[in-house]
């Protein structure tokens, strides 16, 4: 179980560790085999294009598993739009018929007699599968390398996702895997192992996530899921290379079954406590 104090780090459990521990052989198993290629993720994803395209899904179809019924796509905002350092970002979700029992869809009174109009979403994911419920898990930024700088969760009607609570989203972490080999096996094994990796960090902002959603209702009175006002519900910077030094620390210490603490980087999105909009 995961406890944390969202601004400063979180505690995670040996098991956890041992975890994020395979996914990181995974993501230097997959960076080792696109640097023998003398590629990166991105390379993958835009396939033969070399220049993007905004705001345009790769790779083409985006991926879905149809056993597991995981799905993400890759795409990058206008220049102005984005944070500096960002080339992209990646957009993961699970839909219904692969999500754990007894998640159930989040429903507010004021949705039921709403008389603002569902807002146009901004990046939907493509329609797969037999039914209509897809849950947004996070979506991870990566700089102009493939490396990921930012983990960030968004409002509703930017995916015109269904809203599950932030620990249905959490358990629905672990059914997210591609088994599929198109288009790209160590891109699918790649963005699979990071959603591990960062799992404890994946949790902290799913809970902020509520946090800020249920604070904004409260000041604003709006239909909240569909305020065009708040986009970014939550965003934390991340490093791989802290991640792993994190790992190989806490793996390297006695005392089994003892919590580790992790930390978050300080530095939030800007304007997080306001709902961040870009």
């Amino acid at each position: 179980m995961l406890r944390e104090n969202p601004r400063k780090s979180l505690l995670v459990s040996r098991a956890e560790i041992e975890g994020m521990a395979s996914a990181a052989a995974v993501v230097a198993a997959c960076e080792r085999d696109l640097a023998a290629c003398k590629r990166n993720v991105l390379d993958e994803v835009m396939a033969a294009e070399t220049t993007v395209r905004e705001w345009r899904h790769y790779p083409d179809g985006e991926v879905y598993d149809p056993k597991t019924h995981a799905q993400f796509f890759y795409h990058t905002h206008a220049a102005g739009g984005r944070p500096v350092l960002e080339h992209g970002h990646f957009h993961t979700f699970l839909r219904a018929e692969g999500m754990p029992p007894g998640a159930a869809p989040l429903i507010l009174p004021e949705i039921a007699v709403a008389e603002v109009a569902a807002l146009p979403p901004q990046a939907p994911p493509l329609k797969h599968g037999t039914r209509e419920e897809v849950s947004h898990l996070v979506a991870i930024a990566v700089d102009r390398r493939g490396d990921p700088i930012r983990l960030f969760t968004t409002n509703r009607w930017v995916t015109g996702e269904t809203w599950y609570r932030a620990d249905d989203v959490i358990r629905m972490l672990d059914r997210f895997a591609i088994t599929e080999v198109a288009p790209s096996e160590v891109l699918n094994r790649w963005i699979g192992a990071m959603l591990r990796l960062f799992r404890p960090q994946i949790a902290a902002a799913l809970r902020m996530r509520d946090e800020t959603v249920m604070a904004w209702r409260r000041r604003r009175r709006t239909n909240v899921f569909e305020d065009p006002a708040l986009e970014i519900a939550s965003s934390l910077d991340v490093s791989l290379d802290a991640q792993l030094a994190f790992l190989d620390r806490a793996r390297s210490e006695p005392a089994a079954g003892a919590r580790r603490r992790v930390s978050l980087l300080p530095k939030m999105a800007d304007g997080w406590d306001e709902g961040y909009v870009g």
